[in-house]
């Protein structure tokens, strides 16, 4: 057992020592170069606190970047170094952010695509959803009918845009990527996509890459301790662009397919091959990740799906799209994945780092964003959540683990407190992809 009990964090927070983070934080380095021995991290990160033992007496605590500096002392020694290279980049990039002084939301300028926020800014000012001020006034008003048909309706054209792109290349495109993070709303925006295309005689075959996650043992975990699914290294990258070689070469693969219950890739598989009028479809987090596509030589479409809402504040700031988001996965892990709110909230914060470092770089590289985001979708959150963020602000205030779950919260609380509630969900067509987390999602019609 370590003798180190305390750290003091950058901002002169202490909190407990936990050797299993050591562990956990060189067992992801590992992962990001192509490493998964756990024994290997755990017999390191012993090491690390064999040597922060002898060098702090009883009562004297280390800071984090000690630490990091044993930890990175003891891969080279060891003879992993680009376990250590990673780990290092790693730390450099986390440091980058702080001294920059913002949030970590903020994007790389190059990756913004800001002539789609333009017309998505231009479309809000004319119907009067650019503020909540100017949402609210048309609720009271009673146009609430008219603001869901204008936002599905501008929502409808994006999804004609990529449809019709796709036809217009028959025959060339033989791969098509649907991509964004976490409840952006792929799952909807694919299958009306899809549907679209089936009734003008192109199919897609889709590649699952959820059948393509390693066995849960070999997966890295997040600070925490848990798990972690989000980030394109738990995938079998590997095998997967093989697979879309094979396909597009004309051979037949045995498609994969995982267990969630167990947490094993079954040995069972799939014989698979493309058809004629067939494109292979991978509909994922991470679609855009260079790695997944890497030598693949067919012409591929590439659509980026964010809710790119436009709607500035009572304070002055605008909404901001990973606050939508964050409220969509709670509602939706909630019936879907027997996740309650809070757990979604306290693991958002490496949610959103994954999607930092794996998606938000490679947003330019898309051939086609699509707005997914809808004004009036937070007057339905509101009622269903307003109370929750509003208590969290008080119980993760003095809570030093919990700092990133209290300014979601309290940045949430403040502006739904803003927002004027609709409890008829009727409202919401059964078609629209805001039904993929509120449920009730009906494609059929």
């Amino acid at each position: 057992m370590a003798k180190v009990k305390l750290v003091t964090k950058r901002d002169g927070r202490i909190v407990p020592f936990t050797q299993e983070r050591i562990t956990n934080a060189i067992y992801r380095a590992a992962v990001a170069v192509g490493g998964r021995d756990k024994i290997t991290a755990q017999r390191l990160s012993d090491q690390v606190v064999s040597i922060l033992d002898k060098a702090y007496e009883p009562g004297k605590v280390p800071t984090v970047e000690e630490i990091q500096d044993v930890v990175e002392k003891v891969l080279i020694e060891n003879g992993h170094a680009r376990v250590a290279k990673e780990y290092i980049l790693y730390r450099d990039e986390r440091n980058r952010r702080r001294l920059q002084g913002k949030s970590t939301s903020e994007q790389n300028k190059e990756n913004i695509p800001w002539a789609k926020l333009w017309s998505v800014l231009n479309w809000a000012v004319d119907h009067g959803l650019n503020t909540v001020e100017g949402l609210n006034k048309r609720i009271k008003n009673g146009e609430i009918s008219d603001i869901v048909m204008e936002s599905e309706t501008e929502y409808s054209q994006d999804i004609t845009a990529v449809e019709n792109s796709i036809l217009e290349n028959r025959g060339e495109i033989k791969l098509a990527i649907f991509a964004g993070p976490s409840s952006s709303g792929k799952t909807t925006t694919t299958r009306k996509i899809a549907l679209r295309l089936a009734e003008k005689g192109i199919t897609f075959l889709e590649l699952n890459l959820d059948n393509y996650y390693f066995d849960l043992q070999l997966h890295p975990k997040d600070e925490f301790g848990d798990y972690d699914f989000e980030t394109p290294q738990a995938l079998d990258i590997e095998l997967i662009n093989r697979h879309l070689k094979d396909l597009l070469d004309g051979r037949e693969i045995q498609m994969p397919w995982y267990d969630f219950k167990t947490g094993k890739r079954s040995p069972k598989t799939t014989p698979t091959c493309l058809a004629k009028n067939d494109v292979i479809l991978i509909d994922s987090l991470y679609g855009l990740y260079p790695a997944l596509t890497e030598g693949v030589k067919s012409a591929s479409y590439k659509v980026y799906i964010e809710p790119l809402l436009q709607l500035k504040c009572n304070n002055g700031e605008y909404v901001r799209w990973t606050d939508i988001r964050l409220m969509r996965r709670m509602l939706r892990d909630a019936t879907t994945r027997a996740s309650d709110y809070g757990q979604t909230l306290t693991h958002w914060h490496y949610v959103r780092s994954g999607e930092l470092r794996n998606i938000m770089p490679y947003i330019s590289s898309a051939d086609y964003i699509v707005n997914s985001g809808m004004p009036y979708e937070l007057s339905i959150y509101q009622p269903k959540l307003a109370g929750y963020f509003e208590s969290w602000t008080r119980e993760y205030q003095d809570d030093p683990l919990r700092q990133d779950a209290y300014t979601r919260a309290s940045r949430v609380h403040a502006l739904l407190d803003t927002i004027l509630p609709i409890t008829d969900e009727t409202i919401v067509p059964v078609d629209s992809v805001l039904r993929e987390f509120i449920g009730g999602l009906d494609l059929s019609s």
